[in-house]
């Protein structure tokens, strides 16, 4: 059975052999211009998804690191630890094995790609069509980014201890608060192009169908709200106690229907035609979610099913054990993978939506272009930003390092880092929670009165 120095000096290999056969593809402007391995596509949306692709890989390798196996194993490799068995050697470095285990390596990792993302942040601001030379940088040289990327990778696993983590749970904690309200507007933009398209085409076909399947989708997710109420005040909820989690149970389920009754009210339909009810269960059902992972973060095991009993011990010699794989966390990283997958792909004509997510609808102009661009380059990217860019640059990488961060938290269960080498829950991860769930229902009001409060101005 090969060693584990010798196992890893053969991954290394094969990734350094990986690379090097994929580099002519990762160089040019974008993958499939080279390899001609893609369909007819737009250079704005390609680019989208190899940065998507960036952060699912940082999402990878945290998962990878929290598995029970890798944990046990990077104990015994001499060239990480100080501690390691085996003889000295020159390439020894001085890792703590700590931040390699557990929740410091999720730290770590997701700190490298924010650090990442914020970089290109701030490069790419004020960014206006592909002829700006920093549009080149965001839609090419892939194989270049991938080399920083890994660079601030191996960089963030040299940070010393210290405060850290405790420094960038906080960080965690505003990035995933204001993570929570991009998705509730990536579901609000979803669920309005969902009931937009299915209307068309029941005009067209003068079918009733359509009209049935969003009646019967409606419905559902209005029964699926009703159910989880039901089962948060049979799990989270004690006849004489936890009367936090009652108030909160109780107070969004009525802001649920308030807001579910001001979305077909005849003026802001009048104002919003496609307004309706899809759209608030959808947000009814989002704000359960998050409710949801309130209230199994409640410090409380009274309260909270789901709350680790004797914390989770950061590291040891002997093993290391961190849960995160309890149902709200796979719920949550599942609707993370959607809704991030959906950030790169969308194209919205939702004029409330395209503000708030620094977003432009396709001119007519351009799309002719794109055909015409389309049909001459048959599977292959074109530039179809030319006369100006589709989305917010600087804006799109803002929104992936909320999502690193928002990954960080949902990964590490939104458990502080103890005094005690241990992770333990908070009322912040509740608060922050149940705040996010106030503030996207304020949002989805406001999408809805907007026109309304202020009927001079030109939301799009």
């Amino acid at each position: 059975m090969p060693t584990p120095g010798k196992l890893w000096l053969t991954l290394r290999g094969a990734g350094i052999l990986v690379l090097i056969l994929q580099a002519s593809c990762l160089c040019g402007s974008a993958p499939c211009i080279l390899c001609g391995c893609c369909p007819s596509s737009r250079n704005s949306t390609i680019s989208r998804l190899i940065f998507t692709a960036f952060l699912f890989l940082g999402v990878l390798v945290s998962i990878i690191m929290l598995s029970p196996g890798v944990e046990s194993q990077l104990h015994n490799l001499p060239w990480v630890c100080e501690e390691g068995a085996g003889t000295p050697v020159v390439l020894r470095s001085y890792i703590d094995c700590g931040s390699l285990l557990g929740h410091r390596a999720v730290y770590r990792m997701c700190f490298a790609t924010a650090a990442f993302f914020f970089l290109f942040t701030l490069l790419m601001m004020c960014v206006h069509s592909s002829r700006d030379p920093r549009a080149a940088i965001q839609n090419g040289f892939w194989f270049f980014k991938l080399l920083v990327f890994v660079g601030i990778t191996v960089g963030a696993f040299y940070i010393p201890n210290g405060s850290f983590s405790n420094i960038w749970f906080y960080f965690g904690v505003v990035g995933s608060f204001l993570f929570i309200l991009i998705q509730l507007v990536l579901v609000i933009d979803f669920a309005h192009s969902w009931n937009q398209r299915w209307l068309g085409r029941a005009e067209e076909r003068d079918s009733r169908a359509w009209y049935a399947g969003l009646s019967f989708f409606t419905l559902l997710f209005y029964s699926l709200s009703i159910a989880a109420v039901t089962l948060f005040f049979i799990y989270y909820t004690q006849p004489s106690a936890c009367y936090e989690g009652k108030v909160f149970i109780s107070l969004n389920l009525i802001l649920c229907f308030c807001v579910s009754v001001i979305a077909v009210l005849p003026k802001v339909q009048e104002a919003q035609p496609n307004s309706g009810l899809l759209q608030a269960s959808a947000v009814t059902l989002y704000t359960m979610f998050v409710t949801w992972l309130a209230l199994s973060n409640v410090p409380d095991q009274k309260c909270n099913p789901h709350l680790l009993t004797n914390g989770t011990v950061l590291a040891g010699a002997e093993g290391y054990v961190t849960q995160w794989w309890d149902a709200p966390s796979i719920v949550g990283l599942i609707v993370f993978i959607l809704c991030t997958l959906f950030l790169s792909l969308r194209s919205s004509d939702h004029q409330q939506v395209n503000s708030l997510m620094r977003t432009e609808e396709c001119p007519p102009v351009l799309e002719a272009t794109q055909q015409q661009q389309g049909v001459a380059c048959e599977g292959r990217a074109f530039d179809n930003e030319q006369d100006g860019v589709t989305y917010s640059y600087s804006f799109f990488h803002f929104c992936l390092l909320l999502a690193s961060l928002h990954i960080m938290m949902t990964l590490t269960n939104w458990y502080r880092p103890g005094e005690t080498q241990k992770m333990i829950s908070t009322w912040t991860a509740v608060w922050v929670k149940i705040c996010a769930s106030w503030a996207g229902l304020l949002l989805y009001l406001w999408t809805l009165v907007a026109p309304l409060v202020l009927p001079n101005r030109d939301f799009s």
